[in-house]
């Protein structure tokens, strides 16, 4: 079976182990808590976020309940240096499901009824890896932010925008 290039770029698979390595603590903070931790030291796991590190990721920051590699600057195919990738998790029926792709934001870690995420503010041409780069893990066709869902098992699903357009057949009820 032949191996997509573009999907394996060194240190991908580091940068998706280290953060995986974060959702637990991620996980247990907001189930003790009702809300995200807004930082590493809340999380419980290493701070500063340089602690957390290999030898293709400079840093994995949790804020606001997201998790971010950073890809290192040298060392990593040029394709991702210094670029991110995010794991967010959302709550769904008492409990939370994790989804990876390009860095994402969550604006407010203590509202209990909003777990939306939005483009990373510094996920500009700098920031972003081109989604062909990411670890299959964490992509599919679409570009919008929540990629894919990674199943307890760490398979992949792919998502589906909250909405859709109707197709030219469908009536549209309003």
């Amino acid at each position: 079976m032949p191996t997509d290039p573009d999907s394996r770029l060194r240190g991908n698979d580091e940068a998706i182990l280290l953060a995986e390595g974060q959702k637990s603590a991620v996980t247990e903070y907001y189930l003790n808590n009702g809300k995200w931790p807004e930082d590493n030291d809340k999380a419980g796991v290493a701070s500063p976020p340089t602690d957390i590190k290999g030898k293709y990721v400079q840093s994995v920051t949790v804020t606001n309940g997201v998790v971010t590699a950073q890809m290192a600057s040298t060392g990593v195919n040029k394709e991702i240096q210094g670029k991110k990738l995010s794991l967010w998790a959302k709550r769904e029926d008492g409990s939370v499901k994790w989804f990876c792709g390009q860095p994402v934001q969550r604006d407010n870690a203590a509202d209990t009824k909003d777990d939306t995420v939005t483009a990373a503010n510094d996920a500009g041409n700098g920031g972003k890896i081109d989604t062909k780069h990411l670890p299959s893990t964490c992509r599919d066709e679409s570009s919008l932010p929540g990629i894919a869902r990674i199943t307890a098992n760490g398979r992949k699903t792919t998502l589906l925008p909250a909405w859709h357009p109707p197709h030219r057949h469908q009536r549209q009820i309003c």
